[in-house]
């Protein structure tokens, strides 16, 4: 190969970017699992699966039996019961998501919405875990109120019910993009972990797209930390959002992060007030930016 090929290779390489924004994949062209080269296109696509994806925020009006407080008191029981079973972060997320995606399509009754929960946080566990749960840790874990033979017939039609496809991306995998661009630290992304999951019992946050919510977790954690660059031109650039766009998100999670302490659905905040999660629900720059809110 000449010179005047390897330039034009090289310069085909460069990556272009906006002025002002860091190219945060520089260092990670040596690494494979990183995929740099690929990585804005993938999370681009993922985009469009979001869209793709979206759960109608008001399908909870045409249910006939359960109603939005019966979803938040079953996505409280089900962070619970992932923490018990010591399941990974994405495995909730993606049950959460599953869960909504099946009810808005299927009339379900209420004394089968249990049921729904303990098949979606199954299947999660069997896309996402190396070591799923077995089958009769989740009869175990409903009280035996539902059997094996029930969880197995539910499994076959919430499948079909969803067409098979697990392919919603996540709002911890954008927090993790974001937290990137921003240079998070620890703490910072931990906060955001801790405000997004604050978000699932919350039908009210169906309203926005995966991505809008990480980024505005990431936009309130910042701000936890009085950090002085709140919105860079990185960040805006790879989260694809101006503050200006989130202020609805960032708006919406504040009230649930206000309210945290006092509502009845308690298992997001114990959880995280564990030392593996750093005890950042009773961080003390956590507490004192509530009390402003």
């Amino acid at each position: 190969m000449d010179t005047a090929e390897e330039l034009t290779m090289n310069v085909a390489d460069v990556v272009t970017l906006p002025a002002g924004v860091e190219n945060i994949d520089a260092e990670d062209a040596e690494n494979p699992q990183m995929v740099s080269e690929y990585v804005d296109d993938i999370y681009g696509y993922m985009r469009e699966l979001e869209v793709q994806f979206a759960v109608d925020p008001s399908y909870l009006e045409r249910q006939t039996e359960i109603n939005d407080r019966m979803r938040t008191i079953l996505v409280d029981w089900l962070v619970e019961v992932h923490h018990r079973f010591d399941l990974l972060q994405e495995t909730l997320y993606l049950t959460v998501s599953l869960m909504d995606r099946y009810l808005e399509r299927s009339n379900v009754a209420r004394r089968q919405l249990q049921l729904v929960g303990v098949t979606a946080m199954l299947l999660a566990s069997k896309y996402e875990e190396m070591y799923p749960p077995e089958l009769g840790d989740f009869v175990y874990i409903s009280d035996n109120t539902y059997t094996r033979e029930q969880i197995l017939q539910m499994e076959q039609h919430f499948l079909r019910t969803i067409d098979f496809s697990f392919g919603k991306p996540l709002p911890l995998q954008f927090l993790r993009r974001n937290s990137k661009a921003g240079k998070a630290d620890a703490t910072v992304h931990a906060i955001g972990k801790y405000l997004m999951e604050l978000t699932l019992c919350s039908s009210g946050m169906l309203n926005f797209l995966p991505s809008q919510i990480a980024a505005s977790a990431t936009v309130i954690a910042r701000d936890v930390v009085n950090e002085p660059d709140m919105w860079t031109p990185t960040l805006e650039h790879f989260a694809n959002y101006t503050l200006d766009s989130l202020a609805p998100c960032v708006s919406a999670m504040k009230a649930i992060l206000k309210g945290s302490r006092e509502c009845k659905q308690q298992a997001v905040r114990s959880k995280f007030a564990k030392s593996k999660y750093m005890k950042i629900s009773e961080d003390r720059e956590l507490l004192a930016y509530i009390s402003t809110l």
